[in-house]
């Protein structure tokens, strides 16, 4: 990779200033699209959350009609097992086969009983169920309604910042390129640790951007010269003087315009 241009500190403060304004840029169209995203994306984990909650008891209803049938089947079998053997006791030679023939009739008329006390059990669980897939699915469809007005706003707002913010990024890439990495990694570090992400400012009013504390007349002068690069030593931010920042401003604004 070729060496970087050896600029003079006014190149690199108007340099500075540039990738800035150009930050500040992507960090407004970013805000217009606010918390629209992670909206998106919690209403996107919601409307799967229903619709798998919904698989999970739709499944479970056709087990349950598994299991009556079987119950069902069961029943049949103790019908037919319990005529089977009332036509035994019949034929019967002695009371021990008779009675034997009883308790296998008595068992399988419990059996009867048993399965139909758990088929009474199956019917209430679908009602149950029927009626939590009602609730899920209207919530389901409210949810889906809502997530799609989202992506569909989402989607608006995209297409009309996407292509700029695509465009500044590239230029905040180029600036970087061209100011030392060190400088590169101080503006990064300043725009981290600040609440409005501007880590280069101009003076105003006597004092650095956004801030209420009063820069002596003497370091204001030399900002004026741009000699050297001069922080805050209130806010850390980068400091260049208001002449220089309206001519980056109106080269910047003209940019943007084209973009």
């Amino acid at each position: 990779m070729a060496d970087k241009k050896e600029m003079t500190v006014e190149e690199k403060l108007r340099a500075l200033y540039d990738l800035q304004l150009i930050d500040a840029r992507i960090d407004e169209i970013r805000n217009i699209r606010g918390e629209l995203p992670l909206e998106v994306e919690d209403l996107e984990d919601e409307v799967a959350g229903l619709t798998k909650r919904l698989d999970k008891f739709n499944t479970s209803l056709e087990s349950i009609d598994d299991d009556i049938k079987a119950k069902k089947n069961r029943i049949e079998e103790a019908k037919e097992l319990i005529k089977k053997y009332n036509t035994q006791q019949k034929n019967v030679r002695n009371n021990r086969e008779y009675n034997a023939l009883s308790k296998e009739i008595e068992f399988q008329e419990l059996e009867i009983e048993l399965a139909e006390k758990h088929i009474k059990e199956f019917y209430a669980q679908i009602e149950h169920k029927k009626e939590v897939i009602e609730t899920t699915q209207k919530r389901l469809e409210e949810r889906q309604e809502h997530l799609t007005h989202k992506q569909d706003k989402l989607s608006d707002i995209l297409a009309e910042t996407e292509k700029e913010e695509k465009a500044l990024q590239d230029k905040s890439e180029d600036f970087k390129a061209q100011i030392e990495e060190r400088l590169v990694k101080a503006y990064a570090r300043i725009r981290g640790s600040v609440k409005n992400g501007l880590a280069v400012v101009p003076i105003e009013r006597g004092a650095s951007g956004g801030s209420f504390f009063t820069i002596p007349p003497q370091v204001q002068m030399e900002i004026a010269g741009r000699k050297k690069i001069i922080t805050d030593e209130h806010s850390g931010r980068i400091l260049v003087d208001p002449e220089l920042a309206q001519e980056e401003k109106e080269k910047m604004q003209a940019l943007f315009q084209k973009l």
